[in-house]
C-alpha cells in the first residue's frame, strides 16, 4: 500500500507559494496552500499562479480564532472560500464552526459542487472518545471528508485520536493530535485508513509536524 503525504505550505507572497509549491509536489502527492499567510489582496494573484495544480491542493484560509493568520473581517473571508471555490481546487478546508455559522456558504458551496474538507482543531487539549466521536458524527453530516485535530498531553490523548478510525463509519477521516506527544499519530492514522498525513518541508508548520522526507524513511515510500 502507498502511504500519501502532503505538504503544508505557509509563505508570504504568491511568488515564494509557486517556488515552494514546484518543491513540494515532485517530493508530495499533495500541498497545502495556506492561504490565511498571505495579505488579502494578494490571495487572486495567487490563485491565478498556481490554478494548473489546484488538483492537487488542499485550500486553507484559517481565521485568528482558529489558530490561523487570517487578518481580514469574517465576511472577506467568506467571500474568499467562494472565490476559491470557484477554481475547484483537490480540496478546500473549512472549519466546522464556520460551516454551522453559515448556512449559505454551505448551500453555496454545494451548488459549485467543491470538494469540501471539514476540519476542527483543538490547540488546547483532547477531548473525551465520547466528544469527539460525536463531534465527528457531526462534521461528516456537511462532507465526506472530515480532518478532527487535537493536541496531546500524554500518550493516551494520541490514542483516542487514532481509535477514531474504528468508529468512522462512511467517511474520509483525518484524525491525529498535534504537539510532541501527538508526533507517533501522524504516521500511525496512515497505516489506519487516513488519505494522507500533512508534512513538511523542512520547517514545521504545525507542532509536531514531521518533515516528508522523515515520513518517507518512516512508512519506505518511493516516489
Amino acid at each position: 500500500m502507498k502511504y500519501k503525504t502532503c505538504v503544508s505550505i505557509a509563505e508570504k507572497t504568491p511568488y515564494r507559494i509557486k517556488q515552494i509549491l514546484k518543491i513540494a509536489l515532485k517530493k508530495s502527492d499533495y500541498a497545502e496552500v495556506r492561504f490565511d499567510f498571505l495579505k488579502i489582496e494578494q490571495i487572486p494573484e495567487a490563485l491565478e499562479i498556481i490554478k494548473k495544480d489546484l488538483n492537487k491542493i488542499v485550500c486553507t484560509l484559517r481565521p485568528k480564532t482558529e489558530g490561523g493568520k487570517f487578518s481580514g473581517n469574517e465576511k472577506e473571508r467568506i467571500a474568499i472560500l467562494k472565490l476559491i471555490a470557484e477554481y475547484n481546487p483537490f480540496l478546500l478546508d473549512v472549519e466546522f464552526n464556520t460551516l454551522k455559522r453559515n448556512s449559505s456558504l454551505v448551500r453555496y458551496l454545494k451548488s459549485t459542487k467543491t470538494k469540501l474538507l471539514v476540519s476542527w482543531h483543538d490547540f488546547k487539549k483532547t477531548p473525551s472518545s465520547a466528544e469527539l466521536k460525536k463531534k465527528m458524527n457531526q462534521m461528516t453530516k456537511f462532507s465526506f471528508n472530515v480532518k478532527i485535530v487535537s493536541t496531546a498531553k500524554s500518550t493516551n490523548d494520541s490514542s483516542r485520536m487514532l481509535e477514531l478510525y474504528s468508529k468512522k463509519g462512511k467517511n474520509n477521516l483525518i484524525s491525529f493530535a498535534m504537539g510532541d506527544l501527538g508526533r507517533i499519530s501522524r504516521i500511525l492514522c496512515l497505516y489506519l485508513g487516513s488519505p494522507y498525513t500533512y508534512v513538511s518541508l523542512g520547517n514545521a508548520v504545525a507542532p509536531g509536524q514531521f518533515s516528508v522526507d522523515e515520513v518517507k524513511k518512516i512508512t519506505n515510500l518511493k516516489k
